[in-house]
């Protein structure tokens, strides 16, 4: 346990011995309450990120500056993090079809050669190499209606 998070300590400490007094019969309710807990605490913490790196990203438009590259959700590549999380989620929801085939025709390597792709073509994404699916993010939008 974290000792920056003296809180979340006291309630371990509370369930450990809520759960030596109660015995084995409770162990589960009580673990999973502090779980409970637990993710509440990730889920306000992740909150408090998000919202300050969207203040920060307003901040920059009204200022009229781009952030600096690693700053924010947008990189130098200009791909923000809802764009990277949507093509690695597609490409893993369809690495399971493409797996399964390959498998069915060449077992391991068919398998290996299914993977060696979908790491390729995320690897690609990552790096900004798809820059022509892209749109030119600087155009108005009266020129893309």
């Amino acid at each position: 346990m974290d000792a920056r998070d003296p809180e979340l300590k006291k309630e371990l400490d509370a369930t450990l011995q809520t759960c030596k007094e109660l015995g084995s019969e409770y162990e589960s309710e009580l673990v999973d309450s502090f779980m409970e807990k637990v993710e509440q605490r990730f889920n306000d913490t992740a909150d408090r990120h998000v919202r300050r790196q969207l203040a920060e990203q307003q901040m920059s438009a009204a200022r009229g500056v781009r952030p600096p590259a690693g700053s924010s959700a947008a990189d130098a590549t200009g791909i923000g993090l809802g764009e990277r999380f949507g093509f690695v989620a597609v490409s893993l929801v369809l690495a399971i079809p493409l797996s399964a085939i390959g498998v069915a025709n060449e077992g391991l390597a068919g398998l290996l050669v299914a993977w060696g792709g979908i790491f390729g073509v995320n690897a690609v994404h990552a790096l900004g190499g798809f820059g022509f699916l892209r749109r030119d993010r600087s155009k108005s939008k009266s020129e893309w209606d």
